[in-house]
């Protein structure tokens, strides 16, 4: 026991915003006490000062965000004096190395005890590494016959040598900086080498610890970051901090919006801070999306079970961070693209999408169609289990009208250039599946009509772009064209144009295949551009452009059409007008027919309807045997 005189102690806090360095200094002077030495002094009054920081600090309101935003603590008063040589560290003394301490690849000569140099300095222990750090003190042996200090070898140390080197530098009073950045490898490296308070009273583990509750806690990116670390080092040895974390995070996405007054990323298009008063409501979703999938399932888990953010705030959180860890679906659009592909990213990236799924709340609109579309192009690509496409395939079917004709390209693994149409079949199936139940009322009703015309049209679109395949067999576009019921298709123009194209691009068509697929066009459906385009294209069988001939006439002329549907017509007639018609198919459209003969306009719209009334109510495989 040495009776201090008068000690000047500083405790340093640093704070970081932006570049902008706000340096806040407390000085204390302590009053002679009797403690075991001077470095006792020191560490307990400093232990106590990061307890007292958050009461220390004086800072303005306009000041608060700028200041929370990243802390530091500073320990130590000395330079730094390690240096490198050969892969060995040291550190510059006249003092002679006796303990040596392997780190993975880098060895480090230094010093159990720093004895004193004279006599007239009376510190018998000036800094005592070994006295500090338990585990050494287990390992360490006396020297062999020659003085020589037997290696200690600390392989696979958790945070590498820099953290190593913070524990030695706090040892030697070398000035560390302590921040979010490095609290878990400082942490799990003291923790390692047993820096307790058993062992020396104001060890690093209790300055630690005294960090973590006055600052990082307090912060929004602090705790964050602090668990970025944790799982980049794999490290959850005291799950106290882990968890306290967590809560730390959840508790402030809970705050309003309004009374958010610490630092955040948002990076939405047109948002400036300065023309709102509070946060967004979403402000939290991104700098969260920067957390493994663990502590993003819990931090979600953990917002649900609390009941006061909507579901479709927590979808969107979802989603910015499956756009943020898992790959872009438009990138690997072939086989050759998907083989640049490692197994062990295709398995994380498996797992990310899996329980990415299984968070998506069960509400209807907690996230959009396309983003449904999106996770279902990823599962194809990193081989989901059938159970998470089945679900994904019916997020899809519910949300269908919400996505483009171009969210439904799924490419062909196999085939670059083909398109995967079994799964936009069954995503449309699935669609369909939710009309089989009646509707519970008036309003439900007009919303599922809107939704199916909406549809029409998105797939009328897509069913032009699939047009192009040449790949693609006229059954199979003539089996999806079929797919949807009558009643969903207001206008057949979309129709119209997907068929031409498919013709278009496949010049190889029989007769009989092109007569079926123009079959499906209700010519009566066509709007005036389409029908004028329709008569004008040499590629449409001849009985369509005489049915468009005929309605353009009608349109002119203004005879109701129902008036001459009741005229009886002799089947064998139709026959022998319709053949000799279709000899003549090789001519020109503009030379073909200018007056149509009323008597060839009756066998056509006979034809027609004979034609689209036993096709109505009929299933799909009957129709197409009927047309």
């Amino acid at each position: 026991m040495k009776e201090l005189d008068k000690e000047k102690v500083q405790v340093e806090m640093i704070y970081s915003d932006d570049g902008i360095m706000a340096e806040k200094r407390f000085i204390s002077f302590l009053s002679p006490i009797k403690l075991f030495s001077k470095m006792n002094a020191y560490t307990v009054f400093q232990s106590y000062s990061v307890n007292r920081i958050h009461m220390l600090q004086k800072i303005s309101p306009e000041q608060e965000e700028t200041t929370t935003k990243m802390k530091y603590m500073r320990l130590g008063t000395k330079p730094d004096t390690f240096y490198t040589e050969e892969a060995t560290r040291s550190i510059l003394t006249d003092v002679p190395t006796d303990l040596i301490i392997q780190i993975n690849n880098t060895r480090y000569l230094l010093h159990k005890v720093i004895q004193a140099l004279s006599e007239a300095d009376r510190e018998a222990l000036k800094f005592p590494l070994l006295l500090k750090c338990g585990l050494l003190q287990r390992l360490w042996s006396e020297p062999d016959k020659d003085g020589h200090p037997a290696p200690i070898l600390l392989l696979n140390f958790p945070g590498g040598e820099p953290a190593f080197e913070l524990c030695a530098k706090f040892c030697y009073n070398i000035t560390i900086n302590l921040s979010a950045h490095n609290f878990i490898q400082a942490t799990a490296a003291a923790m390692h080498l047993r820096m307790t308070e058993s062992v020396s009273r104001g060890n690093l583990i209790i300055k630690l610890e005294g960090f973590f509750n006055s600052c990082i806690l307090h912060g929004w990116k602090d705790s964050i970051i602090t668990l970025q670390n944790a799982s980049i080092m794999n490290w959850y040895d005291d799950q106290r901090i882990i968890q306290t974390c967590l809560d730390c995070i959840v508790d402030k996405i809970l705050t309003p919006p309004s009374q958010v007054t610490w630092s955040y990323t948002y990076t939405r298009p047109g948002f400036s801070r300065k023309k709102h008063n509070s946060a967004p409501k979403d402000w939290w979703t991104e700098d969260i999306s920067d957390l493994n999938i663990d502590l993003f399932c819990s931090v979600i888990y953990a917002i649900r079970s609390k009941k006061q953010l909507p579901s479709a705030l927590i979808g969107e959180a979802i989603h910015v961070f499956a756009c943020k860890q898992l790959p872009d679906p438009d990138e690997f659009n072939s086989a050759q693209s998907l083989s640049k592909y490692e197994h062990e990213t295709m398995a994380k990236n498996q797992r990310v999408l899996e329980s990415t799924v299984s968070m998506i709340p069960s509400e209807p609109g907690s996230v959009s169609g396309k983003f449904f579309v999106r996770l279902l192009k990823i599962a194809n690509l990193v081989g989901a289990s059938p159970s998470v496409k089945a679900e994904l395939v019916r997020g899809c079917g519910r949300q269908l009208d919400e996505i483009e004709p171009n969210d439904l390209i799924f490419h062909s693994l196999t085939m670059p250039r083909a398109y995967d149409i079994d799964i936009v079949e069954t995503i449309l199936d699935n669609f369909l599946r939710q009309f089989t139940r009646p509707p519970v009322n008036e309003e439900e009703s007009d919303r599922r009509l809107s939704s199916m015309k909406r549809v029409a049209l998105i797939f009328d679109s897509y069913l032009e772009i699939i047009a192009h395949d040449s790949d693609l067999s006229a059954s199979k576009f003539l089996d999806l064209a079929l797919i949807l019921p009558e009643i969903a298709r207001q206008k057949h123009d979309g129709l119209y144009r997907a068929i031409d194209t498919f013709i278009k691009e496949h010049s190889e068509l029989s007769k009989s295949d092109r007569k079926q697929l123009c079959r499906v066009i209700d010519c009566q459906k066509l709007s005036a551009e389409a029908r004028s385009h329709a008569i004008a294209n040499d590629r449409m069988p001849l009985r369509t452009i005489v049915q468009l001939l005929y309605i353009q006439q009608d349109k002119v002329t203004g005879t109701p059409h129902g008036l001459l549907k009741r005229h009886s017509l002799d089947p064998l007639n139709i026959h022998k007008q319709a053949t000799k018609m279709e000899a003549r198919e090789e001519i020109r459209a503009e030379e073909r027919v200018f007056k149509v003969d009323p008597k060839v306009a009756k066998v056509a719209e006979a034809s027609s309807n004979v034609v689209k009334t036993s096709v109505r109510g009929h299933t799909r495989e009957q129709k197409k045997k009927m047309i």
